[in-house]
């Protein structure tokens, strides 16, 4: 009974509650369906995550990357921008398959016939690495609008004004001119440690051609080394090759036979090095270290770091916007660069200089062609004609002093100063 009268009171109040629910039915059901068809904020959230993901995906799935070469991976050169553009895909989380490198590209018809064939394999962005390419890339880029033809070095993109054909370089006068620093330092060391006099800090420099980008590279080198050993001179040679590694060990043994205590380079193979190496003599490097393999001689190399160009033109494609027609790299945005400093064979404070240097050519109170620094013909520089919209003719068109300095890579990306300074000898060799 007692059970009986529990039950009861149950389905009572069961009976209670469904006609309080029948009761405001309506309005239960309006609120139902209101509710359903909210969503809160956290939602919202979740979902404009998931279209920004997929919209940025979509951006990286676009883009293919064609990388010319003018020869492989053995070449400092090269395999500088090689590892330049497999660092900026990874950092914008990009997948390896989005690119394809071409090495061994000659600097003629073979470049046309490689663009094409990176053009039908869906290559939007194609860069080539020399200066050679450019007639090719040019041409290329005028028969097919939709694709962004990049070139290092080159010299016509902001005289020609073809939207998607584009010129790059850094002002790798200033990395040199560190380099040089670093030269200047090891060059003392040796005059007070009595194995050279100040007459004797003769430095050699291995070229490659007689071209304003070389010029400017060995002379923006001997003024950082002269700006800390006054008494250091130079003297230069050029092999006719950008790769050469017989030509350039010759080079570099003569160099050393005419007298020089120290050897620098503008050419790509190992060639100089090794024969400092086996011959003792300090060397400063270019694109890349070789302190592993010169571990007594190799001080420091000078290097462009390619990957924030990389990564901004292909921000640029994935973002629809467009790209500068000419890009100076500098040491501020990271693509002017040094190698760790090699401390078993460089100078001691060799580091503390450089940084030094860099603070100053930095907020500007320092600068390479500063021509109070240097000499032509006895007289200190006070105006010079550059030929910056590249000619046929190769005419002069630009003043580039003034305030008191060279404007180098300011006018264009690609270097022009090439002026013969005092203090510095070309070797008279045929190539």
């Amino acid at each position: 009974m007692k059970r009986m009268k529990i039950l009861l009171t149950v389905a009572a109040m069961l009976c209670s509650l469904c006609m309080t629910a029948c009761g405001s039915g309506s309005d239960s059901s309006s609120k139902e369906s209101s509710l359903a068809n909210q969503t809160t904020p956290a939602a919202e959230a979740t979902a404009q995550e998931e279209i920004t993901q997929d919209s940025g995906q979509q951006k990286k799935d676009s883009i293919k990357v064609g990388l010319i070469c003018l020869h492989d991976e053995k070449t400092s050169y090269d395999i500088n921008f090689i590892v330049s553009l497999e660092k900026a895909i990874k950092n914008l989380d990009i997948s390896d398959d989005h690119i394809i490198v071409k090495t061994d590209i000659p600097e003629g018809e073979k470049c046309t016939a490689t663009i094409e064939q990176l053009v039908s394999m869906g290559c939007n962005i194609i860069m080539a690495d020399s200066f050679g390419h450019e007639p090719f890339m040019l041409e290329a880029a005028k028969a097919h609008p939709d694709v962004q033809f990049c070139h290092a070095t080159g010299t016509l993109a902001h005289t020609e004004k073809v939207d998607n054909f584009h010129n790059a370089f850094a002002s790798i006068c200033e990395g040199r001119y560190l380099s040089g620093i670093a030269a200047g330092m090891k060059l003392n060391e040796m005059i007070a440690d009595g194995k050279i006099t100040e007459e004797q800090a003769v430095t050699g420099y291995v070229g490659a051609f007689p071209y304003a980008s070389v010029i400017s590279g060995y002379t923006s080198f001997y003024l950082g080394a002269k700006s800390v050993c006054p008494s250091a001179t130079m003297k230069v040679t050029f092999t006719g090759s950008w790769y050469a590694e017989k030509k350039e060990n010759d080079a570099a043994n003569l160099l050393i036979k005419e007298g020089c205590v120290l050897i620098s380079q503008h050419a790509d193979s190992m060639g100089a090095p090794t024969a400092c190496e086996k011959a003792g003599v300090p060397n400063i490097s270019y694109n890349c270290s070789n302190s592993a393999t010169c571990p007594n001689t190799s001080i420091v190399a000078s290097k462009i770091n390619w990957t924030p160009y990389f990564e901004y033109i292909i921000n640029c494609v994935m973002n629809n916007e467009k790209i500068d027609l000419d890009w100076v790299g500098t040491i501020a945005n990271g693509a002017v660069q040094l190698t760790e400093v090699n401390e078993r064979a460089a100078a001691k404070g060799t580091q503390k200089a450089i940084d030094e240097a860099i603070e100053k050519l930095n907020d500007g109170t320092l600068h390479v062609f500063d021509t109070s620094a240097f000499t032509v013909e006895g007289k200190n520089l006070t105006t010079y004609m550059a030929d910056v919209d590249t000619d046929e003719n190769f005419t002069p068109d630009t003043e580039a002093v003034s305030d008191g300095y060279f404007h180098e890579s300011e006018y264009r990306s690609a270097p022009y100063f090439n002026i013969n300074i005092d203090g510095i000898t070309l070797l008279d060799t045929a190539y």
